[in-house]
């Protein structure tokens, strides 16, 4: 039987060292998130969220290996990557604002591919903004932002 995500990643904080409590909630889209909460919540999350990301994509690969229509997991450290979150759409919204006022289009700084899901999930319905990202093969992952036609 293939472990839970929440069984494989309490193994591997368990392994890294850890002392840490873990909760799982379900969101309404499905999406399962597993909150960490540590007293060392700044060396799990790392500089700029490296480590968290890191710790993430590996919790995936490992779920994905052993069943390749796993559903992808969200790990999360004391709710910062929530919080983070909310701080890179609050300015994203306020660069679209610009758009919206001047009609220009704005390129983002380059992204890793969870932060441009943000961006993209953000504008999916909105009438005046429409997102667009250059092919899966450039090097620069950045998103425009544009009026709709």
């Amino acid at each position: 039987m293939n472990p839970t995500p929440l069984e494989l990643l309490d193994t591997m904080l368990g392994h890294l060292g850890y002392a840490f409590d873990i909760q799982e909630s379900t969101g309404e889209d499905g999406t399962v998130t597993l909150q960490v909460y540590t007293a060392e919540s700044e060396r799990l999350i790392g500089p700029e969220g490296e480590t968290l990301e890191d710790l993430q994509f590996l919790l995936n690969r490992l779920l994905q290996a052993k069943d390749r229509h796993a559903p992808r997991v969200i790990v999360d450290v004391e709710h910062h990557r929530t919080m983070r979150q909310d701080a890179f759409l609050r300015d994203i919204r306020a660069l679209a604002e610009q758009v919206r006022q001047t009609g220009r289009p704005v390129q983002l700084e380059p992204m890793n591919s969870y932060d441009r899901r943000i961006v993209h999930g953000a504008f999916k319905d909105d009438p005046e903004i429409v997102t667009s990202s250059p092919p899966d093969d450039a090097r620069l992952k950045r998103i425009t932002l544009a009026r709709r036609r």
